[in-house]
């Protein structure tokens, strides 16, 4: 009853003034009949105080019951445990309350329903996407084919070159939105295991190694030895292959790009970085936004020539790198390598995945 009284004001205030009244009772029955007047009106005060205490002390463990269901309710439960609750006004509250859990499971249940269904459409249309588009690279390809045996022109051959690629762009990009979809949707079931940073690194960054050596970009990694957090190895891999192919696109021939991994006491923190141009100021608070592409990004068939195309992505790697490491609780910032503490220049990519217990 003291803990109470010292956590709430509301009980405090009452307990102050019902004594204050009860004294004052006291002292005008003594004044009117004498000290035992008073004792009889004290003990009458007193007697009623007792059943005021229990009564409220009743109310409060109610209440603490059922706020404690609440909490229950809150961290996953699916419905509230009434039945120690009687008849009155906190019964009422209690009925209310477990109709409005019954009418949120519902609804919980209609959405996940709803979620499952998207996430199976999408599947379905991504299929549906990839069957012709598989078909018509292969097509394109025995035509180029067929030109080069035949002698063709290098322009058509060329040209059916830049086709395939741009086929390619596109089922990367649907592949892509696919995944973006699914994780909008919470379709995505995201392990939570130990992951090594070293072999993350080595798996995110093998199915760049050729595309790297053609642009004549080197990459560099310093892994802290025994560094791990607790997540998805396959997604956090898709997570951090879309920023080294970013970092990789905006890094000059004979650049390079490093990312560095290592434990503190707060989480694993991973630094990826290059020494391109940098991020302009005008894109950098945007560049995680879907579909947002930057100032330098270039456009399918702008140019002189169809030749000239240079797909540089449409904004989703990034997004998807983003929404991938915050569905692990990991946060990820943008920003460019301090020139005036002579680091160089270049883009850096800060992702740290906290630990759970400090």
């Amino acid at each position: 009853m003291i803990t109470m009284l010292l956590r709430n004001r509301e009980l405090t205030g009452f307990v102050l003034a019902y004594a204050a009244i009860a004294i004052a009772v006291c002292a005008l029955a003594a004044g009117i009949d004498g000290p035992p007047a008073a004792l009889w009106a004290g003990a009458a005060a007193l007697a009623v105080g007792v059943l005021v205490a229990a009564e409220t002390r009743a109310r409060y463990r109610a209440i603490a019951r059922m706020t404690s269901e609440l909490e229950r309710v809150l961290h996953g439960g699916r419905s509230l445990d009434i039945d120690h609750m009687s008849e009155g006004e906190l019964a009422v509250l209690s009925n209310e309350l477990s109709k409005m859990v019954a009418r949120l499971n519902l609804t919980a249940d209609r959405l996940g329903r709803e979620r499952m269904a998207l996430a199976d459409a999408l599947a379905d249309i991504s299929h549906q996407l990839k069957t012709p588009l598989t078909s018509l690279s292969i097509t394109t390809e025995l035509v180029r084919k067929r030109l080069v045996q035949r002698g063709g022109c290098s322009q058509e051959v060329e040209r059916l070159h830049v086709i395939e690629r741009l086929q390619l762009h596109i089922e990367q990009l649907v592949s892509s939105l696919l995944k973006l979809a699914r994780l909008d949707a919470g379709a995505v079931e995201l392990a939570r295991q130990p992951v090594d940073v070293e072999r993350l690194v080595a798996i995110a960054f093998e199915p760049l190694a050729v595309a790297y050596d053609i642009a004549d970009v080197s990459f560099e990694h310093d892994i802290a030895a025994g560094t791990t957090f607790a997540g998805d190895l396959s997604w956090t891999a898709e997570a951090v292959t879309n920023i080294l192919k970013n970092c990789m696109e905006h890094t000059p021939p004979g650049g390079r790009v490093r990312i560095r991994a290592w434990e503190d006491t707060l989480g694993c923190r991973i630094t990826i970085e290059d020494n391109g141009t940098g991020i302009s100021s005008g894109d950098l608070p945007h560049i995680f936004e879907r579909f947002y592409r930057g100032s330098d990004s270039v456009s399918p068939g702008h140019g002189e020539g169809l030749s000239q195309v240079n797909p540089v992505g449409v904004g989703i790697g990034l997004s998807l790198a983003k929404s991938l490491i915050t569905a692990q609780d990991g946060t990820i910032k943008a920003s460019n390598i301090d020139e005036s503490r002579h680091e160089g220049r270049g883009a850096r990519f800060e992702i740290t995945f906290f630990k759970s217990v400090v």
